[in-house]
């Protein structure tokens, strides 16, 4: 059934906004009527050459979403959500530094274990999740977390027939050096249709991170499955694959394989971005358009009230995008790299904080509320895990 939610309470707010001074990432905010709204919202200048743009279709300017069902409740701050192949999914635990197994069908919970080193506060802990793109034969699975020196990204092998609470394998970790922060630790991870990993990154509150190509905060990464450059990035021997970032925790492939990221604003813009290797996103130049050349401008655009957007998914012709402070589900369609039409806002306050959106096949999507991440108005059953059917 439908929860609305209340309002934060005098005393959640005030403890939000000593959390997240100057930071809009992930910040409480009000709930809502239901349905869909594209008040706020903007499309942005266009990015993709027009004859490219005039040869794809587009979906329809307005879209719908269908909550089918709770595939389970009672999580503890999750995060990350990976789908296994059975179609099963692994979820990640922020401040509990665990990762779950849920029965996709049943909802039943199993804890494969806890991953050692994690070193949970603020917005840091235990982050994105990915399975290895050769999984059906390596068992590995991929973390992104904050440890007490820097964030990194590790792998270890899943052995399903362990017992409960022992299936997880040591860590073995990828990339180190990340830096870390109470506020902006970046955190998804995917592999890309090339196979290589990819990383949202986060600037730690220091602005001048985003623009220092030799620094990995505020970034996106490109790297082999063993953490080295990827081949082909567009700096030497490094695995910057884009730069001029605030806070990345959203990343997508659309269905020609280009590469959308969702960004935290600061007090003005939230964004979605189409990732060009080597462009510079702008940060902390620009917040939103900006008429400077030298730096990529979004897609669209929405004011941090609105938005504050985490995860984001590729379904049906358009980016899915979920909105923690928002408290919503955004639908961007696209034709080729551009917004076709303004944004469309779904489950306003219905079920709190959206944290994490992913791809279930088809018009099927995975969404992960968040509202025991200590800025939510957690009430009975939060967190959840909701299927969705999207048009």
């Amino acid at each position: 059934m439908i929860v609305q939610r209340r309002a934060v309470t005098a005393v959640l707010a005030a403890a939000t906004l000593l959390l997240a001074a100057g930071c809009s990432s992930d910040a409480g905010g009000g709930g809502g009527a239901g349905g869909s709204d594209t008040a706020s919202p903007s499309r942005t200048g266009p990015q993709a050459a027009p004859s490219a743009r005039a040869t794809e279709p587009a979906p329809p300017a307005k879209g719908s979403v269908k909550v089918l069902r709770t595939v389970a409740e009672g999580l503890k701050t999750p995060w990350g959500l990976a789908p296994l192949p059975d179609g099963d999914l692994l979820v990640s635990s922020r401040d509990e530094g665990t990762i779950t197994r849920v029965d996709s069908k049943t909802g039943k919970k199993t804890e494969l274990g806890e991953v050692p080193g994690v070193s949970a506060a603020g917005e840091g802990g235990l982050l994105g999740l990915a399975l290895s793109p050769s999984f059906a034969s390596d068992h590995m699975v991929y973390a992104y977390f904050t440890t007490d020196s820097d964030n990194r990204i590790a792998r270890m092998l899943y052995e399903e027939k362990k017992p409960a609470g022992e299936q997880l394998g040591a860590p073995n970790t990828v990339l180190r050096g990340i830096p870390k922060g109470y506020i902006h630790n970046g955190g998804r991870i995917a592999f890309g249709p090339d196979r290589m990993l990819y990383a949202g990154t986060g600037e730690t509150g220091e602005r001048g991170l985003a623009q220092d190509k030799a620094s990995l905060g505020g970034k996106i990464l490109r790297l082999t499955p063993e953490g080295e450059p990827a081949p082909g990035n567009p700096f030497p021997d490094s695995p910057v694959y884009s730069y001029g970032h605030r806070n990345v925790q959203g990343l997508a492939w659309d269905s020609k394989q280009r590469l959308f990221a969702s960004e935290f604003g600061q007090d003005t813009w939230d964004e979605l971005n189409q990732i060009k290797p080597g462009d510079n996103y702008g940060w902390p130049e620009a917040e939103g358009d900006s008429d400077d050349s030298a730096f990529h401008n979004p897609v669209a655009k929405w004011h941090t009230d609105d938005a504050s957007p985490s995860g984001i998914a590729y379904a049906e012709g358009s980016i899915w995008m979920a909105g923690l402070k928002g408290q919503r589900l955004w639908r961007v369609p696209l034709k080729g790299t551009e917004a076709a039409a303004d944004p469309q806002g779904f489950l306003k306050g219905e079920y709190g904080r959206l944290r994490t959106v992913v791809s279930a096949g088809g018009d099927k999507l995975w969404l992960v509320t968040s509202e025991t991440d200590g800025r939510g108005s957690p009430e009975s059953g939060d967190d959840r895990i909701l299927e969705l059917q999207v048009t």
